[in-house]
């Protein structure tokens, strides 16, 4: 018996983000003034809505150039050997490279540690771009079904176009131990992690950022625009929307939420995020070293990166804020049972918590 199905762009159409950065290199665009290593940006990045509205433009010199042409090909090949299964692609790719990733929930300190990477590998962060060292691609969360996606799907895609990406801008990189070393912001890892640990290899390197959830919800609070007046959970930020649609998946409501005091819903959110690390096989990879937000412990974390990679230079200072340990205390006080809960449910599957210093609620 023989069956044909034929999908084309029309079904599975290119990433708007990923033809922006094919038109970088057919342009002859440097990569430049990204600011997503910046630690104390609390703007919003607006950036995805241009790059969407001038996807179409920027496709058409695409495919009009004989690299670009190539890249979005290769790009589907990755695709169809991530649908079948090709795991003679993988291996080569996992051969050639060796990926750091960097996983927590936002806000975390990850772009700090992943900027610190790349430094001491001898990149200007500043012209690293977004797509390769942040946070937002590949894409992956709570499974979606809706009319013309599939958010599995999603992910398989944008893992085929990441991982050529990754073949373009690394190609001339220096190796290390044999390998050309990749960093990544993984914070979206957690939904899939069986899928990102049999992918990028069982040999990665994963970090995980770990930070008290009042600290972390001040900081996400502060980034989309301060505590709303009314207390209540709005939804203005990236963050925000992450946090409003996982909680959706485990079925709270539109109006439901809109009543949620801001922190519960944050704390639902925070305590959901951290079970999908212990639940979805990023556990099984057993190189995995949690770090607990706070600034010597992330300064010696960069530190020993630089040492690692020999780049003869000193990290970046990391900042803290002592008065985030101070300013709800009735929340630490809502927090901890949900912290203790959490660090039970690492501990069931062998990862490590360290409860006294996350309770320093740096």
């Amino acid at each position: 018996m023989g069956i044909e199905v034929k999908l084309t762009d029309k079904e599975l159409p290119v990433s708007p983000i990923f033809i922006d950065f094919l038109a970088h290199l057919v342009d002859g665009r440097p990569f430049e003034d990204h600011e997503w290593a910046d630690q104390l940006s609390e703007q919003l990045n607006r950036t995805q809505r241009e790059i969407v509205g001038k996807a179409p433009q920027d496709a058409a010199r695409v495919m009009a150039h004989p690299r670009g042409r190539a890249a979005v090909a290769r790009a589907y090949q990755w695709l169809f050997a991530l649908m079948t299964g090709d795991l003679n692609m993988l291996r080569e790719a996992q051969l050639r490279f060796h990926f750091v990733n960097i996983i927590g929930i936002p806000r975390n300190g990850g772009s700090y540690l992943t900027a610190e990477l790349f430094r001491a590998l001898g990149y200007d962060p500043e012209k690293v771009p977004n797509v390769v060292a942040h946070d937002g691609f590949p894409e992956a969360g709570p499974f979606q079904l809706r009319q013309g996606a599939n958010s599995w799907i999603v992910s398989l895609q944008t893992m085929a176009e990441y991982l050529t990406l990754v073949e373009i801008f690394f190609q001339n990189a220096k190796r290390h131990s044999g390998k050309v070393v990749v960093p990544k912001k993984l914070t979206k890892g957690i939904y899939a992690g069986g899928f990102f640990h049999r992918v990028l290899g069982e040999a990665v390197d994963h970090i995980f950022t770990l930070r008290h959830p009042v600290a972390s919800c001040i900081s996400t609070y502060e980034k989309s625009g301060g505590l709303p007046a009314n207390g209540r959970f709005a939804t203005r930020s990236n963050i925000e929307e992450w946090c409003r649609r996982d909680l959706a998946y485990t079925g709270v409501g539109p109006d439901e939420l809109a009543r949620m005091d801001y922190f519960d819903a944050y704390l639902r959110y925070w305590e959901q995020y951290h079970v999908y690390v212990a639940t979805t096989g990023l556990s099984a990879n057993r190189d995995f070293r949690v770090v607990v937000y706070g600034k010597e412990r992330m300064e010696n974390l960069a530190a020993s990166f630089h040492r690692r990679y020999e780049s003869n230079l000193e990290p970046k200072g990391f900042k803290v804020f002592e008065e985030v340990r101070t300013r709800h205390a009735d929340w630490v006080k809502r927090a901890e049972p949900v912290v203790r809960r959490v660090s039970e449910i690492w501990q069931r599957v062998g990862l490590k918590f360290e409860l006294d210093r996350v309770m320093e609620c740096w």
